[in-house]
């Protein structure tokens, strides 16, 4: 019998082929045959698979938000049985930022899509559509802390929940750029949280000796690492882990979603979309 081919899996191949390709040299020099030949197949195979580099590209941006998605959600579930708003939004924030080698090279290829997607219409849709999901999970939750008297009411709107995304935005493209290292990246959202929260830092405290040596380094890398990161900052506005973060659909102040059934189980998903 001739072997069954899983068609699904031989396309997640092809895409991470991609990946691998546009965390190095971005999108727009990367062919189909360059694809083929990192994926170790034919360009007429690749082309089984996939009609044009446009079909690839939009599968490929798929194919990553959801395997974010999946990395946020087992932090969700790592948390415990009925985790406090603050450890939700911790768990999703802290997922979107490139703290290792995996979610880097995430976080790289989604700013190679950002660039593309400026231009392309078909890709701008689908990395802008997750973030209205993923701006009012975030202002869900702000709520749920209110209603818990561990938020002052006035913080908990669709507003503090942009600056969330923004704050993690600015600081992945900072992580990418040497100007900071994971570990203070992860301080400055713990830090911004405290504020948020009104607390000192709490559990979530990440401050270290090793951070603050992290964030020195950086600062000695001089006017020309400043200069790029002010210019990675413009890029990366609009985006994360994915490059759409930029979207101007508001999510009104009347919008409710439903909660979900275990706190912060659907912002995974949504998440993954940012």
């Amino acid at each position: 019998m001739p072997k069954k081919v899983d068609h699904e899996a031989r396309r997640q191949e092809i895409s991470e082929a991609l990946w691998r390709l546009a965390s190095t040299r971005g999108l727009d020099g990367t062919s189909l045959r360059d694809v083929a030949a990192e994926a170790g197949i034919s360009l007429g195979r690749l082309q089984h698979y996939f009609r044009s580099k446009d079909e690839m590209l939009l599968f490929a941006l798929q194919h990553i938000n959801r395997l974010a998605g999946e990395r946020i959600r087992a932090r969700i579930e790592a948390l415990p049985e009925e985790p406090t708003p603050r450890e939700v939004l911790r768990a999703c924030l802290s997922g979107m930022l490139p703290l290792d080698e995996k979610s880097r090279v995430g976080v790289l290829v989604g700013a190679a899509y950002f660039a593309r997607a400026v231009y392309d219409e078909p890709l701008r849709a689908e990395a802008k559509d997750g973030i209205p999901q993923l701006r009012a999970l975030f202002a869900h939750q702000l709520r749920r802390a209110a209603e818990r008297g561990e938020l002052p009411p006035e913080r908990a709107t669709e507003d503090e929940a942009m600056l969330l995304i923004s704050l993690v935005d600015g600081l992945s493209t900072y992580v990418l750029l040497d100007v900071y290292g994971p570990r203070t990246a992860l301080r400055l959202l713990d830090l911004h949280l405290a504020h948020l929260f009104g607390t000192e830092g709490g559990e979530d405290a990440a401050a270290s000796s090793g951070a603050e040596a992290e964030a020195g380094a950086s600062a000695r890398s001089g006017a020309g690492a400043r200069s790029g990161a002010r210019s990675g900052a413009e890029v990366e506005s609009g985006t994360e882990a994915g490059p759409g973060a930029g979207s101007d659909a508001a999510a009104t102040s009347d919008e409710r979603p439903a909660p979900p059934s275990r706190p912060g189980e659907d912002a995974a998903k949504a998440a993954g979309r940012a």
